[in-house]
């Protein structure tokens, strides 16, 4: 029987998460308490320290349902367009990850209080999470025809051929490209 418990003990130690505290750097075993052994902060948040409150879709599932899938399409968006893990958005505003991943599946409809803390986390305005596709595309025009040149070259756009806006915007997008490539080397230059 001793051999039975000894190889036991060797698989939950092989089992055994290693990880590294955020805060000060500490590699580690993840702890009973999931908190840092040197400086005793959280190494994830995967319970919340408050009871979250979740509104079920089932209320009103055609505008509760549309409503959710937005939300959860812009947080998505956003939390990728911003580098942040879900892990990382959930320690943000002290929930578990799995509440993240939830709201993103559209199988949970954030509160009131949960958007706000949410787009705290995100670093946006409330209205951002909750704005509809159609209003989103009309404050991106504005913002495309706020560019002089843009709004001026918008107005030929209709004239132009097939062919002829399929040259330009091909000539736009490597362009775009371009950008990227010169902001990312400049951005790994100061990093």
């Amino acid at each position: 029987m001793p051999v039975a418990k000894s190889a036991l003990g060797l698989a939950s130690a092989k089992e055994r998460e290693v990880l590294r505290c955020e805060h000060c750097a500490l590699v580690q075993f993840r702890t009973s308490n999931s908190m840092c052994r040197r400086c005793h902060k959280p190494l994830d948040v995967e319970e919340a320290p408050t009871p979250i409150e979740v509104i079920a879709v089932s209320e009103s599932p055609a505008s509760n349902l549309d409503a959710g899938l937005r939300v959860a399409a812009q947080v998505k968006d956003i939390r990728k367009a911003r580098h942040l893990s879900q892990r990382q958005l959930a320690s943000r505003m002290q929930v578990p990850r799995t509440y993240i991943s939830k709201i993103e599946n559209g199988k949970a409809i954030p509160t009131l209080g949960s958007l706000e803390r949410l787009a705290s986390a995100l670093e946006v305005d409330i209205c951002q999470l909750v704005r509809d596709g159609r209003s989103q595309r009309e404050e991106e025009m504005a913002e495309i025809f706020a560019d002089p040149f843009l709004a001026e070259l918008a107005q030929y756009l209709p004239k132009l051929e097939a062919l002829q806006r399929s040259l330009l915007m091909n000539q736009v997008r490597e362009r775009a490209r371009e950008s990227m490539r010169d902001l990312s080397v400049i951005k790994r230059r100061t990093a």
